[in-house]
């Protein structure tokens, strides 16, 4: 019975298939994790291939860290070079497999706020057990005050962008060729705009959009909080060290619903209730400073991979070759340097 399917099984995805737009377009996916038992379910290398070879033509793809195979064993601030390490076998067998996406490049976690010696110790351990895959380092700030509202609440302190610590660190990563990937909610993007105008040197990108909330208190006030982030945007786009990642906004936490729906929904739905966002953001930024993600296996938990990727090829079917080319393949390459050879 459809009761019984679970919304983000398998068994619910399948319930929702299309035919591949534009299925030869080489793709690099510039965001996704892997983990084990999280959201009730592992994600490893076979499960993100299952994903990334169902239709479209994935190439590369970037990992991002989420706190997954940490070195419980290690020093506080040396504990993520365990999810480097691990990812880092993945990524040297998935370049065994010349007909599967390949992992590319590692965005990792370290502390921004530990003082100098101790950040250069994390970076360049990253860096050693990244064996060449090292892109970038993720400290993200999200936060908010009811976290009990959420399921994915976010760790950072309250105001971690203002302190002058962690915008040291941050200031940092230009010397060490990394770029900064950052998550977090939308009642923030101010504060990332003043983190942003105080490290114009560092290559900063913001993922997700800005993760507009859409559930608990923020229910039903989306189009209030869409307006202000429509601002929010058209000031953040004057920092030219900003890049967009254009997805995750299939989360539960934005409040579409889809997590709740008894069947998945299709690509002309997706483009229906998201299209604004994409938009006003590649009008803003331009495809030169903009590249889609999948999120995944986060946003999985309510859409399938060859849909969303559908509905991104239908959000720019306008648009000219080179702009398509950028947000699904040239902007990941150029900011995370992934036409240099990984030494897996």
């Amino acid at each position: 019975m459809m009761t019984d399917i679970v919304p983000g099984s398998d068994e619910w995805l399948s319930l929702t298939r299309e035919e591949i737009v534009d299925p030869d377009r080489p793709i690099i996916d510039p965001h996704h994790h892997l983990w084990t038992n999280t959201f009730k379910r592992d994600y490893l290398l076979e499960d993100l291939w299952s994903d990334t070879n169902s239709g479209h033509n994935i190439v590369k793809t970037v990992f991002v860290e989420c706190r997954a195979f940490y070195d419980d064993s290690a020093p506080p601030h040396l504990q993520p070079i365990g999810e480097t390490m691990a990812v880092r076998e993945f990524a040297r067998r998935s370049a065994q497999r010349p007909d599967m996406a390949r992992i590319c490049g590692i965005v990792a976690h370290a502390d921004l706020r530990l003082a100098p010696p101790l950040l250069k110790e994390v970076l360049d351990q990253h860096r050693h057990a990244a064996g060449g895959l090292l892109r970038g380092i993720r400290h993200s700030g999200a936060r908010d005050n009811r976290p009990e509202d959420l399921l994915i609440t976010g760790r950072a302190p309250a105001y971690l962008y203002g302190r002058e610590d962690f915008r040291a660190g941050l200031r940092q990563l230009p010397q060490h060729e990394l770029t900064y990937d950052t998550w977090h909610f939308h009642h923030q993007n101010e504060d990332f705009l003043e983190l942003a105008q105080a490290a114009p040197d560092t290559t900063i990108i913001l993922d997700h959009f800005g993760t507009p909330l859409g559930v608990g208190i923020y229910r039903g006030r989306q189009d209030d909080i869409f307006r202000q982030w429509q601002r929010d945007m058209a000031e953040l786009a004057k920092c030219r060290n900003v890049f967009m990642k254009l997805g995750g906004l299939a989360m539960p936490d934005n409040g579409f619903g889809w997590d709740k729906n008894p069947q998945p929904p299709g690509s002309d739905e997706i483009v229906h209730a998201h299209g604004k966002y994409y938009h006003h953001v590649l009008e803003l930024f331009g495809a030169e400073r903009c590249m889609f993600e999948s999120n995944f296996p986060v946003d999985r938990l309510s859409l399938s991979y060859h849909v969303l990727w559908n509905a991104f090829k239908k959000m720019v079917s306008d648009a000219s070759e080179s702009e398509k080319h950028a947000l699904f393949y040239g902007t990941a390459e150029k900011v995370y340097r992934l036409q240099e050879s990984p030494e897996n």
